[in-house]
């Protein structure tokens, strides 16, 4: 007789979990209250599916914030490359494009989630619709699930269900309800890859405005460098957005200490070579006004901060800004600094930052060393990465590895 193994949460990490679990023999029931499967898969990439990022472990786990070392042996078995080879035998032709990322290459996320279903289909997993209130234990085992609708018995059981970012596609927080009561700790849940919010009025002035290839720092008010990294942001009418931004909040300090960020809008020169290109610019345009001469050095919403920055009236001539005010521009150029506040709401994450204590799972199983049968996969775990695809690779490695475990257990 098959191995019973009940999947909670129909999600990337679930889906994954309940095909590893069918492939390796198991007679496998995913319970998930949405509609369709991979709800929350379907809006990631903004619609496109940042499915993985063509990397091998070592580069992964660098781009891990929290807990990278837990995910050793889950990206050692399935990596990037895997999660790529994974999908094309699926039937889904796949792109690498800036910075490693991997998108189908149709640029649509339902192919992903339709070739998981499918597959799901094909190894005969039965998918409940219902939501799971309860897990069901004996002996210090889990021994089944108690659903809305009705009961489940399993031989293991795969927690799934995802953190508390995105509630309307079903991370409701029922997973760390149930894994609490079962005896686990949670981390508290926070907002990662989450804009940032600022009371500098500068931010709603240039709202809309986004800036490519810049250089983003973000700092403590000790001066610590928490986060530097070369990329986009945008400018919102609560702060600040944009993939940079987004990386950056996995780094903001918990308890809304306020930080700094500093950004360099022109890295591609270094001070003297600013400069240079300035004093040039000023000679050129000496008998213009100032805002002329911003206009050929920031977009056209930054220049009356850059002005109100610099000291500097718009109508002033050129050939009457001051050397004071020239050294004002260039540090702006290269030191545009705003003060963040904290973070927006968990609800407006990407993923959930907190979760499940890893020290309390086997990062080989990711089996409960508190719970026997009782298993873990995805976003429910207390790890996190940065954009890039990183996040839904850690989902396909924990939920293979989990579905595996799961199925191949002894009773």
């Amino acid at each position: 007789m098959s191995k019973r193994v009940v999947v909670i949460g129909g999600g990337a990490a679930g889906m994954m979990a309940a095909v590893a679990a069918a492939e390796s023999g198991a007679s496998v029931t995913l319970l998930d209250p949405n509609e369709r499967l991979g709800k929350k898969l379907n809006i990631t990439g903004k619609g496109r599916c940042n499915v993985t990022n063509n990397a091998g472990a070592e580069e992964l786990l660098a781009h891990v914030a929290r807990n990278p070392r837990f995910l050793y042996s889950a990206f050692s078995r399935f990596d990037g490359r895997d999660a790529m080879a994974f999908f094309e035998k699926l039937g889904v032709p796949l792109k690498t494009e800036r910075g490693n990322r991997v998108f189908p290459v149709s640029d649509r996320s339902f192919d992903i989630s339709g070739a998981l279903e499918k597959r799901l289909r094909t190894l005969r997993v039965s998918w409940e619709n219902d939501r799971a209130l309860a897990l069901v234990t004996e002996n210090g085992a889990v021994c089944g699930v108690s659903g809305e609708r009705r009961s489940y018995p399993a031989d293991a059981v795969i927690l799934a269900t995802g953190g508390v970012s995105y509630p309307a596609t079903g991370s409701t927080g029922d997973g760390y309800r149930m894994a609490e009561a079962a005896g686990h700790t949670l981390i508290p849940p926070t907002g990662s890859l989450v804009p940032l919010t600022s009371d500098d009025p500068c931010c709603a002035a240039m709202q809309g405005l986004s800036l490519r290839n810049v250089r983003l720092t973000l700092r403590d008010r000790g001066g610590k460098v928490l986060f530097e990294e070369l990329g986009e942001l945008l400018f919102t009418h609560f702060g600040v957005s944009g993939p940079l931004v987004l990386s950056a909040s996995a780094h903001m300090p918990d308890g809304g200490q306020a930080c700094i960020l500093s950004i360099d809008l022109k890295p591609a020169l270094d001070e003297k070579k600013l400069e240079a290109r300035i004093l040039r610019d000023m000679e050129e345009k000496k008998n213009q006004n100032f805002s002329a001469l911003a206009a050929g050095l920031v977009p056209h919403s930054m220049i009356p901060v850059l002005a109100e920055r610099s000291g500097i009236d718009g109508e002033t001539k050129v050939n009457s800004v001051t050397r004071e005010q020239r050294k004002a521009m260039e540090r702006f150029l290269k030191h545009f600094e705003i003060s963040v506040s904290g973070k927006r709401p968990v609800e407006e994450a990407i993923v959930t930052s907190g979760g499940i204590r890893v020290s309390e799972i086997s990062p080989n199983t990711m089996e409960s060393k508190i719970v026997k049968h009782l298993y873990f996969a995805g976003e429910i775990l207390d790890v996190d990465a940065y954009t890039g695809g990183f996040n839904l690779q850690i989902a396909w490695a924990t939920g293979r590895a989990a579905g595996m475990a799961a199925a191949k257990e002894e009773k």
